[in-house]
C-alpha cells in the first residue's frame, strides 16, 4: 500500500487500530492483552490468535476497533461516579452472602 493510499476504516496510510481481550482456559472474564492493527475485523481476530495466544492458553478473543471504544477519563472518575454512591441497596451488606454461591 502506498503512503496516499488510504487503509480501509483507517487514516491515510494506516490500518486501524483494534484492542484485543483474551478469555483465558481458566478465566471468567477477557482481559486486555494489547492492541494491533489491521485491515479487517477477519485479519485482526487472525493477528490476535497468531500474537496473544501462541501457547493455546485462550479460548475465545474479541477484537474491538479503538475508535468503538466510549471510556470515561480518570479526571471524571469522582463526579462521573457519585450518582451510584447515594444507592447503598446496590451493595451486598444487608444480608449474608452464603459460601457456595460462586463468582461473588
Amino acid at each position: 500500500m502506498s503512503e496516499t493510499q488510504e487503509a480501509p476504516g483507517g487514516t491515510k496510510g494506516q490500518w486501524p487500530l483494534y484492542e484485543i481481550f483474551v478469555r483465558s482456559k481458566r478465566g471468567l472474564n477477557h482481559v486486555h492483552v494489547g492492541s494491533l492493527r489491521a485491515a479487517d475485523d477477519r485479519m485482526a481476530l487472525t493477528h490476535a490468535r497468531d500474537l496473544y495466544t501462541r501457547r493455546n492458553e485462550g479460548v475465545s478473543i474479541w477484537a474491538v476497533r479503538s475508535a468503538d471504544i466510549a471510556a470515561s477519563t480518570p479526571d471524571e472518575k469522582d463526579p462521573f461516579f457519585a450518582p451510584s454512591g447515594d444507592k447503598v441497596y446496590r451493595h451486598p451488606t444487608f444480608y449474608d452472602i452464603p459460601a457456595d454461591v460462586p463468582h461473588i
